[in-house]
């Protein structure tokens, strides 16, 4: 993401979209209301019913916002206020912008500190590259790519090979050159981890294969080939090692440090609405998590995180989409760490 400019007072600011990234952190910032301004088509009829798209640019006022992960975009829908040609505009009418990677926008509202913190944090950390993860062992392999939001997972690729059979060497060399295929593939950083020997067998073999694709592999051990190998990364800063601090591992981090003082009873965790807003009140709170889910749909959430935030507390929003999300959501999406025990 790119901001080309904001002007605070007008509330206008002016986006370059780069990653699908930034389409989630817009969904999470746009509002009922706001407004935004794009180059779009726009069917126009002609004579005896004869329709063709004309580029235009249009201003509507948003009454939607919905990302679409599966098909890379962000839907955008709401009334027409303004555009050029005016020939060609129909005033009031719905329409629906459909944002991809590579689109402008303009976007005119009135931000909310922690809205324009959140994408001056999506500009920083599109500059960073994605981290691919391959959990594996001798029979199996499972593929992850580590986003903003969450956790992808893409193909699983299986050793074909039995130790009974007289060619399993083969088929482990060929499950190998599997693996290795699929990481010369994309040019990011991985991660490759598991449990025995087999990561070790994988690295001989791209090393006498491939050594050119060792540079950008890391290799680390789980208990796991399975999903629950890639939150073990996640959760032992295996990621942040590899590629500087990552959202989801904040959320993992900030989690667990809630749940051991809740366990703990320390009095430095709270959750639930009623008695997180009383340590904001009290101006307790540390670092408030937050479920971005909750604070889009939720006005006492939104007006718990403004206090939080006027107050000098971090505010860290957590994804509905991710392992940490689903965690906090259980305990009502807003939770506290706090800076003293409240009697």
């Amino acid at each position: 993401m790119r901001i080309t400019h904001f002007d605070r007072k007008s509330g206008e600011m002016k986006i370059s979209i780069e990653t699908l990234e930034d389409l989630w952190h817009l969904e999470r910032v746009l509002r009922p209301k706001d407004r935004v301004e794009a180059r779009t088509l726009r069917s126009v009829k002609f004579g005896e019913g004869k329709e063709e798209k004309k580029p235009v640019t249009i201003l509507l006022e948003v009454d939607s916002a919905e990302f679409a992960e599966s098909a890379n975009r962000l839907r955008v829908g709401g009334k027409i206020i303004s555009g050029e040609p005016e020939e060609f505009i129909q005033i009031g009418r719905h329409h629906t912008f459909d944002f991809e990677a590579s689109d402008k926008l303009k976007i005119i509202k009135e931000w909310k500190n922690y809205e324009v913190d959140r994408l001056q944090k999506a500009v920083e950390q599109s500059k960073k590259p994605l981290v691919r993860i391959v959990v594996m062992d001798e029979s199996d392999a499972t593929t992850a790519i580590l986003r903003g939001y969450g956790v992808s997972y893409g193909p699983e690729i299986r050793c074909m090979g039995s130790k009974r059979e007289g060619n399993y060497e083969e088929k482990v060399r060929m499950y190998f050159g599997e693996i290795s295929s699929y990481i010369s593939k994309y040019p990011e950083r991985f991660i490759v981890a598991g449990p025995g020997f087999a990561k070790d067998g994988l690295k001989e073999f791209i090393k006498e294969k491939y050594p050119e694709l060792l540079s950008r592999i890391s290799f680390e051990n789980c208990s796991t080939s399975e999903k629950s190998g890639v939150n073990e990364l996640l959760k032992r800063g295996v990621v942040a090692k590899i590629a500087g601090e990552a959202q989801l591992e904040k959320e993992e981090k900030l989690f667990e440090e809630f749940m051991m003082h809740l366990n703990k009873d320390d009095g430095l965790a709270a959750y639930g609405k009623k008695q997180v807003r009383s340590a904001v009140e009290c101006k307790a709170v540390s670092i408030l998590l937050v479920l971005d889910e909750n604070l889009r749909k939720d006005e006492e959430v939104e007006a718990i995180a403004e206090l939080a935030e006027k107050n000098r507390a971090e505010l860290m929003f957590f994804s509905l989409e991710s392992n940490g999300g689903q965690k906090l959501k259980g305990f009502s999406g807003i939770a506290a760490l706090l800076r003293f025990r409240l009697d």
